[in-house]
């Protein structure tokens, strides 16, 4: 967890390209035999370390799709969603990270597979609340879960985007965000 932390904070301050396994071993405060003995390459580190942040937000994600009674499928997906877009300001430093992530699995396959783990995942989570959601409606009929799960990831991933290049306020970006959520049902 130290040395994931480390890669990550040093990824927000630098990008992916200013993580060297001897900075993250001073950040980490471990020795650099201890880094060298966990990961053989900086790629396995990465890996490492998106694994890690993969698991907090699908963490979070999980701990939105348990809903109380009074909380419906469509209000569960939306917190679930927002916390997938990474939105809000306390998440700011892990959607820089997100993002260079992203953009690095686009010429690393190690990353690219862990990401394409990471999105099965989501999907798979999210097109069984949809399913339940629209379970007996008349609605189920033209309503293709995968699909409309598929859209919410990239649309989640492009809201990210937008937040962090200033084109959207993350107050703008959740108001598209919910829009397009309730235009999921139609």
């Amino acid at each position: 967890m130290l040395i994931a932390e480390a890669v990550c904070h040093l990824a927000d301050e630098r990008g992916l390209e200013g993580v060297p396994l001897r900075d993250v071993a001073a950040r980490a405060q471990v020795s650099m035999g201890a880094v060298q003995r966990c990961f053989r390459t900086k790629e396995e580190m990465l890996v490492f370390a998106l694994g890690h942040i993969s698991e907090r937000i699908n963490e979070r994600v999980q701990a939105r799709f348990l809903r109380s009674p009074a909380q419906s499928d469509s209000t569960a997906l939306g917190y679930a969603a927002t916390e997938i877009s990474l939105l809000r300001e306390e998440h700011r430093a892990e959607a820089r990270v997100w993002l260079a992530f992203v953009a690095q699995a686009a010429v690393s396959k190690a990353l690219a597979r862990t990401l394409t783990a990471n999105y099965a995942t989501l999907q798979k989570a999210f097109t069984r609340l949809i399913s339940e959601a629209v379970e007996g409606a008349d609605r189920a009929v033209r309503l293709d879960p995968q699909l409309k799960v598929r859209t919410l990831l990239a649309f989640a991933d492009g809201l990210t985007a937008h937040v962090l290049t200033g084109h959207l306020s993350p107050h703008e970006a959740h108001d598209v965000l919910h829009a397009h959520l309730a235009r999921m049902w139609e």
